[in-house]
């Protein structure tokens, strides 16, 4: 599992709490594991059977697993450029080869606005809470485009910027807080980049975690109830398509 280095780009550093929530129950089962579950949902395309993946912000590696079970792929490259957070990402690839080693790993010191990947070379690209840390958006959006095979699908999960915006994420965690974009502006950006997808490919869950006013109390104990449409979306999930031309 060979790293590589990239020249050092803008961004904006992690807290020590957010890194460290990163490793928790909550992060792995009810936001890593919930997202590709409904991502792996919206996908309408045939995929190869056993897909080339790459997790762009792998962080930590929690999604290895889960992303196996998945889409059983051959093999998954893992880009971050947080070189603590690549180190447990070893140790999570290890752990996944040590129970099945049906998939190769691939581990990457890099930049998502300057992937070192050959061109059309993955089936997936697998960006799931990475996109609101970069402050280079487009060129990352260029990239994941560039080394999807045509026909290739990003799977894109995002936080919007009502949730980003909040004081509790706003006291625990870092962002960039310049790029952050609505459900509608990240959907926008996506068809901008060349990205094709309908209503069926797009998701916004509700989901308690993503409600930093109240983690859905008020709607669990009945006071609350909001609907589609008459509510600020918080999370916005999308299974796009590189044209094939």
């Amino acid at each position: 599992m060979p790293a590589s280095r990239s020249h050092p780009v803008p961004f904006v550093p992690e807290t020590a709490f957010g890194i460290w929530f990163l490793r928790t129950h909550t992060w792995e089962h009810h936001v890593l594991r919930v997202a590709i579950e409904d991502l792996r949902r919206l996908i309408d395309t045939p995929l190869p059977e056993a897909p080339a993946i790459v997790d762009v912000g792998c962080g930590q590696g929690k999604s290895f697993r889960l992303l196996i079970e998945a889409f059983a792929p051959r093999s998954i490259t893992g880009v971050d450029y947080h070189e603590a957070s690549l180190e447990l990402a070893q140790r999570a690839a290890h752990a996944c080869q040590q129970r099945s080693g049906a998939t190769e790993f691939t581990l990457l010191h890099g930049d998502c606005a300057n992937l070192p990947l050959p061109s059309a070379s993955a089936d997936i690209v697998f960006c799931h809470q990475t996109f609101h840390h970069l402050v280079e958006q487009e060129r990352a959006l260029a990239e994941f485009q560039r080394v999807l095979k045509p026909g290739g699908v990003l799977l894109f999960a995002e936080s919007t910027e009502a949730y980003i915006r909040s004081w509790v994420i706003r006291l625990l965690f870092r962002h960039p807080m310049q790029v952050q974009k609505s459900a509608e502006g990240y959907l926008a950006m996506l068809r901008a980049a060349g990205f094709r997808f309908t209503d069926r490919n797009v998701s916004l869950p509700y989901l308690w975690w993503s409600r930093a006013t109240d983690f859905g109390l008020f709607e669990r104990l009945g006071l609350h109830r909001p609907e589609p449409g008459k509510r600020r979306e918080t999370l916005v999930n999308v299974a796009a398509v590189k044209p094939l031309r």
